[in-house]
């Protein structure tokens, strides 16, 4: 738990029991609580909203054209007033949510919602509506205004809006609005003179505040979780007539027909300026009031005294005690904050003493802010934006011209901080022609950035399977080769073998030349030669990993050895690891697909038909039964890399490789490994896992598998 959260909960309790003794004496209502430190019974969960690693999902991907609608409330209530009479309070939310589009076509919608509503089983339509509206709310500022004058409490929203819908009167798909008892806003800001992108599928943190002595609502947004000194809205509104007694905080986002979707990440609520009585109706109100002490009024001076003395040491005694407490928290973790930055300001240097260190601001001008349209790859821990360092910067000063690179940003920062470290580590150290090369690297801001050479033709995975192909054979051939000799120098060329862990076509990057360049380092562990492999929890790509390495969870050159095989074989076939079958219903495992040729004597017939019969068909053999030997399911019958190597520079010859697929058995618990890996990483298991561990029922090669 990171330093900020960890005081957050600590002092949680103290908030709590703290206000309630010091209401007697204050007519002001603190309130507080985490979503962190809150139990499953204190969510009321409706729609399509789930619980997830500590996060609250709140639309599902349904795929298009189905849509999806959810919202999370407390389901406790907060007291924002005492009467029909009475000004609202004041409020403050914070709050980290994450919007991304599962799709890079898709045009994402609708968005997320903040909400204050007097019902707690509150859901709304989808699409525009948020799912907190529905097509029978009001829709003008009058009946907000008959909706004030009947003094009946309504729905208070602010909206994170992803969806232009003209209906509402919304100023873009990209903006953020305060909507009273309807979807249309009566105000709403456009975000794009803020840098901000709401569907980037950055972590973003919002802060609503609200003074209810001046009428005046301001909303903040930040990447960084800094409060910015300008809020995106500020708006002069009085919402005394809808907000009374005991009202109910939550969360709402919906789609319409898209694959967008809605996380909120971490949340606080706090309450503050009631009037001088308090609604004892609400489960957050304090609890205790205005007492008086028995016997006061008939007491002797000293008596009263005595009996005013014992009751202020009794109410002060614990507060003093709270305060000493979280000032001692505060202390210590402000020292462990301290500790742990010198440590990465020791320790970042010395790992990179090649590459150049880069200031935030320049990275952050070089991709305009990060913005969404300078994203050209997302991986398991990480965006990557491309950057571009105008002629006369210290980046760009060598070539003479503007320079581009490649930043991989961390989505989570505070999460995959280690895999960036870890990544750092290995590849700082690393020198090979196939190898992406890291020019420099950022710690500020909270966050480590990764700065590479750009790689012009993208991804090996892009190039395949593109409409047209674009690699001809040739140069796929170049391309094997190259990863090839890539993986040869991390296993045994290294004064640490370096094990890859995540071997697949979009992780290999094409150069201006079309040569294979390794990169994403993220899941890399450095391992001595002479020392045994590490048990951990699986991690990689489904489709790509080995089956000993699903069962036991050990990483090894040979697990790296079986995925260059399974991406030789997409080199040769044109056809990723798992695809559907020539009539688009079954899925069909490509290491199988090609076994059952090579079997029945027709391995040529695995060549992609998209070459149209261009190549060498010596050497597409030789590819292929190559992919077959380092696809072996028996890891003692691979190849070593070093020997791979030979065979396609034509040093040796290929491994004899046996018709018949060599049979897997899988012990006993197998099965119950492999649905622990699954709940491990979020994903629900339909219909239980296969036998064959290699397979997956996606038809795009699976998807991650995190430690």
């Amino acid at each position: 738990m990171a330093a900020p959260s960890l005081l957050a909960v600590l002092l949680l309790p103290l908030v709590l029991t703290g206000s309630a003794a010091a209401s007697s004496s204050s007519s002001s209502n603190n309130v507080s609580f985490d979503s962190a430190a809150l139990a499953f019974s204190d969510l009321t969960l409706l729609g399509d909203s789930f619980l997830r690693n500590g996060s609250v999902g709140l639309t599902r991907d349904t795929g298009v054209p189905s849509s999806s609608a959810g919202s999370v409330l407390c389901s406790r209530a907060v007291a924002f007033g005492t009467g029909a009479a009475a000004a609202a309070a004041s409020f403050a939310a914070r709050f980290s949510f994450v919007i991304a589009n599962q799709n890079a076509g898709s045009t994402g919608g609708d968005g997320i919602a903040f909400f204050i509503s007097p019902d707690r089983a509150t859901l709304g339509a989808t699409g525009g509506y948020l799912g907190l509206f529905n097509s029978s709310s009001s829709f003008s500022s009058s009946s907000s205004a008959a909706r004030s004058s009947n003094d009946s409490a309504a729905i208070v929203a602010v909206e994170f809006d992803t969806m232009l819908n003209e209906e509402f009167g919304d100023p873009s798909g990209n903006h953020v609005g305060l909507d009273l008892g309807s979807p249309m806003s009566i105000n709403a800001v456009d975000l794009a003179a803020f840098g901000v992108v709401l569907n980037s599928g950055n972590l973003t943190t919002a802060w609503i505040d609200y003074h209810g002595g001046d009428h005046q609502l301001q909303v903040s947004l930040s990447y960084s979780g800094a409060k910015p000194t300008r809020p995106v809205l500020s708006v002069a509104v009085d919402l005394s007539p809808y907000l009374r007694d005991a009202m109910y905080v939550g969360f709402s986002a919906s789609t319409e027909g898209s694959t967008q979707q809605h996380t909120i990440k971490e949340w606080t609520f706090q309450t503050f300026g009631f009037p001088s009585a308090t609604n004892s109706s609400s489960s957050f109100s304090n609890a205790t009031s205005n007492a008086s002490v028995p016997g006061e009024a008939t007491a002797g001076g000293a008596a009263s005294r005595k009996k005013r003395f014992g009751l202020a040491v009794s109410i002060l005694g614990p507060v003093a005690l709270a305060v000493s407490f979280v000032f001692f928290a505060w202390v210590s973790i402000k020292k462990l904050i301290e500790l742990t930055s010198r440590k990465h300001a020791g320790i970042l240097p010395e790992l990179v003493k090649g590459p150049r260190k880069f200031s935030y601001k320049e990275l952050s001008a070089a991709t305009r802010g990060f913005h969404a349209s300078r994203v050209i790859g997302k991986g398991a821990f990480g965006t990557v934006y491309k950057a571009a360092m105008p002629a006369g910067t210290a980046a760009a000063s060598s070539a003479g011209a503007t320079a581009y690179y490649a930043v991989k940003r961390s989505t989570q920062a505070h999460q995959s901080r280690s895999e960036f470290v870890a990544e750092l580590s290995v590849i700082a150290c690393l020198r090979h022609k196939n190898l992406v090369q890291l020019v420099g690297w950022c710690d500020d801001k909270g966050e480590l950035l990764l700065v590479y050479e750009y790689m012009p033709n993208g991804s090996l995975d892009k190039a395949l399977y593109g409409e047209p192909c674009t690699l001809s054979w040739p140069e796929r051939y170049t391309v094997a080769a190259g990863i090839a000799s890539v993986l040869s120098y991390l296993h045994q060329e290294c004064e640490q073998r370096v094990i890859h862990r995540d071997i697949k076509t979009s992780n290999v990057l094409l150069d201006g030349n079309l040569s294979a360049r390794l990169g994403d380092f993220g899941l890399a562990r450095l391992m001595d030669h002479n020392k045994s492999p590490v048990s951990t929890l699986t991690a990689g790509t489904m489709g790509y990993l080995a089956p000993e390495y699903l069962q036991s969870g050990k990483a090894t050159e040979q697990t790296d050895v079986f995925s260059y095989g399974v991406v030789l074989l997409e080199v040769c076939c044109g056809r990723r690891p798992i695809d559907k079958d020539d009539a688009g219903g079954k899925n069909v495992n490509l290491v199988d697909w090609v076994w059952r040729l090579h079997g029945e004597d027709r391995l040529i017939d695995a060549a992609d038909p998209r070459l149209s019969g261009g190549f060498d068909r010596d050497e597409m053999l030789r590819l292929l039964l190559v992919g077959l030997s380092c696809a072996n399911p028996n890891c003692d019958e691979r190849p070593a890399m070093r020997r791979v190597v030979q065979i396609l520079n034509r040093e040796a010859e290929p491994v004899p490789v046996p018709r018949k697929k060599p049979l897997l058995v899988f012990s006993s618990t197998a099965s119950m490994k492999l649905q622990e890996i699954a709940f491990a990483c979020g994903d629900e298991v339909r219909g239980g896992l296969p036998a064959a561990a290699a397979t997956s029922p996606k038809s795009d090669g699976g998807g991650d598998i995190e430690r």
